[in-house]
């Protein structure tokens, strides 16, 4: 399969079970965001992906972040656009491999699996239903061109930041709420005082929103 990914099989098997596929942020892997999965709900299929580029000491990246000499960040959107690809291609390299809802998949992403979230989500949404978009921000240029022409009816998104976020400003993740809502998605945003990071009541919050 197109990425390494651990699995937390549903604890309560139906024909077909939802999918909560889990995109980590840069530099981590595919045990960060998995270490919470036995705290998910007990239908869903927990499946966390490790990113594609390897950027040595067990960390990987969905795409590079590089600074110039006046220490201005930017990212690779050519390469930020090809794991946009390879987690559609994924999503359905697991739905033929699992006994996964292709009605009911939710992407889990923080900070750039975040970013990765809403660029898959907004591009494939016949492929996505919902998002959990925590501590990122939704940057258009890695989503498909022309993808403001999809039907963006059957999707739902929460998305969460920290007040006192250092990585990630609050104020690119503000951005997501007014953009989406103009495109009719339906989405939820929430503010926690905390940093680059999901506190309990975050991880509470979206776990209601889920089993809404």
């Amino acid at each position: 399969m197109t990425l390494h990914h651990l699995v937390r099989e549903p604890k309560i098997k139906l024909d077909k079970n939802p999918l909560l596929l889990l995109l980590h942020g840069y530099g981590s892997n595919e045990e960060d965001l998995f270490s919470f999965a036995s705290e998910l709900p007990d239908e869903y299929y927990v499946i966390s992906a490790r990113a594609p580029f390897d950027m040595g000491f067990n960390s990987y990246a969905w795409y590079s972040i590089n600074f110039d000499g006046d220490e201005n960040k930017f990212s690779d959107i050519a390469q930020a656009q090809q794991s946009r690809e390879i987690i559609s291609t994924f999503i359905d390299e697991l739905i033929s491999n699992y006994a996964i809802d292709s009605n009911k998949i939710t992407l889990v992403g923080f900070s750039q699996g975040c970013i990765l979230s809403y660029a898959v989500a907004l591009s494939y949404p016949t492929k996505v239903q919902r998002v959990v978009a925590m501590s990122g921000y939704f940057n258009k240029e890695i989503a498909k061109h022309n993808f403001e022409e999809n039907d963006f009816s059957n999707l739902k998104i929460f998305a969460s930041h920290g007040t006192v976020d250092q990585v990630v400003p609050v104020d690119w993740a503000r951005k997501a709420a007014p953009a989406l809502t103009n495109l009719g998605i339906a989405i939820v945003y929430k503010e926690y005082p905390i940093g680059h990071g999901i506190s309990p009541q975050n991880f509470y919050d979206f776990k209601s929103w889920l089993q809404q």
